[in-house]
């Protein structure tokens, strides 16, 4: 039983990562796209911002639409979608062909990670289960962190068109998985909509969501458009612009451990730092963006903190619904994801305005949001406050 788990947990994390891959993997590419359909970088930009918009706008409904049929069909038929839309980026014949080849996809997107971290869970023991879905959790980090230096490698190595493939093959293997090793998934138990979407009347989170948004919008503001700085700002090359982004990508992966034993430690404290962290990463960005050594420090940095901002999203709003995992989870993706739609919106209006160094007063502004809306949750529903008001009662 343990080698048939250990199996599944790969197979569905392997998923994960090529949805994740498809999602994050066009940041690498953007200043290629944007040259080969003869556009702007911020148009480009909607590639990543109306891809996330959609998962946004899909994360809180589609994961319960499809929680009463079975999960092997379902993982099937978004793999499926994926692979098709991946197929059609390829051959796309106009920058409008690209987009809705990404767009559709992306409604089915918080299906897929819903499912797989429930299904994680669900194989093996309850003890077992937070470590099998921090497991699948990880795909969804690796994607997000290496999908743009490895599309941005095989682009710049080959042509726009294999880093297309690349998106395809990944998630083919993933459907192909499944199909011949996955067993069939009906659904036996499940909890009710209205049980689910009950947490949706507690202002904790509410005050977590909007975190979470911003936290989000000030990362991926910037880091979307991260290979466009480093060519127009810091003036490297292309292959060299690849080799920052792999090591943006290396670094997030170590940040993921550090972030589980911070917020092992003390996860209020480092939520309530995180802003301060990753805008002290900013100011340095700004200052000495235009030094090639110093960058490299700098994108390590970045890298580990863009990934402990990752998990402190999904910690934020599943701990304050943890009565309802899978619909949290759900939401964690919506607002992540309106995040980065938010970012990057802002961000290509900055660097359209004002030029490619200015994008990080986008982030800032929306740190400083973040921050306040982390404050408002730690004092309101600290134990000290909670206890100061039973008092007064």
């Amino acid at each position: 039983m343990d080698k048939r788990n250990n199996l599944l947990i790969l197979i569905l994390t392997i998923g994960v990562f090529g949805i994740l891959n498809t999602e994050m993997g066009i940041v690498g590419i953007l200043p290629l796209i944007a040259d080969h359909f003869h556009i702007s970088i911020s148009k480009a930009g909607l590639l990543v911002s109306l891809f996330a918009l959609a998962v946004a706008i899909s994360g809180p409904t589609m994961p319960l639409l499809f929680s009463g049929i079975n999960r092997k069909k379902v993982m099937l038929l978004v793999l499926g979608v994926f692979v098709l839309g991946n197929i059609n980026s390829i051959f796309a014949s106009n920058f409008t062909i690209l987009l809705i080849a990404r767009v559709i996809p992306a409604f089915l997107h918080p299906v897929y990670v819903s499912i797989a971290l429930t299904a994680a869970a669900a194989s093996v023991s309850k003890e077992e289960a937070p470590k099998a879905t921090s497991k699948v959790f990880m795909g969804v980090t690796v994607g997000m962190v290496l999908g743009a230096p490895v599309s941005s490698i095989i682009a710049n190595t080959t042509s726009l068109e294999m880093a297309m493939l690349f998106f395809t093959i990944v998630n083919a293997i993933a459907f192909i998985a499944v199909l011949l090793f996955v067993p069939s998934m009906p659904v036996k138990e499940r909890l009710s909509y209205g049980s689910q979407l009950s947490v949706l009347k507690k202002p904790i989170i509410w005050l977590s969501i909007a975190a979470v948004i911003f936290i989000n919008a000030a990362m991926y503001g910037v880091s979307s458009y991260l290979a466009e700085y480093l060519e127009t700002i810091t003036n490297i090359p292309g292959k060299t612009t690849s080799l920052m982004l792999f090591i943006f990508g290396g670094a997030s992966i170590i940040g993921n451990i550090v972030a589980g034993k911070l917020l092992t430690k003390n996860a209020i404290k480092s939520v309530a730092s995180f802003p301060f962290v990753l805008g002290s990463v900013y100011i340095l960005l700004f200052l000495m963006g235009q030094f090639t050594v110093p960058m490299a420090l700098i994108i390590l940095i970045f890298g580990i903190v863009v990934a402990i901002g990752n998990n402190i999203s999904q910690y934020w709003i599943t701990s304050a619904a943890p009565e309802a995992p899978e619909f949290s989870n759900g939401l964690y993706l919506a607002s992540g994801n309106l995040g980065v739609t938010t970012g990057t919106a802002i961000g290509g209006l900055v660097i359209s305005g004002m030029g490619t160094q200015y994008v990080v007063l986008g982030g800032f502004l929306f740190l400083i949001l973040s921050l306040v809306f982390i404050l408002m949750r730690n004092y309101k529903y600290s134990p000290i406050n909670q206890f100061s008001r039973k008092e007064l009662i």
